[in-house]
């Protein structure tokens, strides 16, 4: 094996044995963020970012102890996460909200507004479940995630242009289902 197709092949190992090790522990990486910021929502992101990291820290690189090192990862950015939370509660209240909500006498929607939303977001759900698992997971990143191609190319193992379709073709997929242009 000539050096560069091993060092191609020791990068493509490497970043299976990455993604592999990073989503036989993601549930138990979710359980432990959310049991530091209180929010399971919040520990989704937390682990996000921390595979980010973890994936970045590890290129060209084997990591001694690399499951201890996500664990470390995921647990600083949930300290991290709570400290902030926790100086934005101390600056930012409840109090301050209800001058603004007492301000807007229809700010709550009506029965009308909110069954047409329950239906859309229905038939929304529908057409997800009918996207194969890769553009699903991929549109979803995309859409709730707020992840970027890059991130969902990463996190899938797949090009940069295939990201960009996969999320294209879950969002006209969804568009078809809704019936809009």
């Amino acid at each position: 094996m000539s050096a560069s197709v091993w060092k191609e092949h020791a990068a493509v190992s490497r970043e299976t044995t990455a993604l592999s090790l990073f989503v036989m522990h993601r549930r138990a990486l979710v359980n432990y963020a959310s049991s530091i910021v209180g929010s399971r929502a919040q520990a989704e992101d937390v682990v996000q970012e921390a595979w980010l990291r973890f994936d970045e820290a590890s290129k060209g690189r084997l990591l001694e102890d690399a499951t201890g090192y996500l664990f470390r990862i995921v647990r600083n950015l949930a300290l991290d996460g709570k400290r902030r939370m926790n100086r934005e509660g101390l600056v930012i209240t409840d109090d301050d909200f209800d001058d603004v909500a007492g301000s807007c006498p229809d700010s709550a929607p009506t029965q009308e507004t909110v069954a047409l939303y329950k239906d859309e977001y229905a038939l929304v759900m529908e057409a997800m479940a009918e996207l194969p698992e890769r553009t699903r997971i991929a549109f979803e990143m995309h859409r709730f995630g707020d992840a970027k191609l890059k991130e969902i190319a990463a996190f899938l193992n797949i090009s940069l242009p295939l990201a960009h379709r996969l999320v294209a073709d879950g969002v006209q997929h969804c568009k078809e289902r809704l019936g809009w242009p």
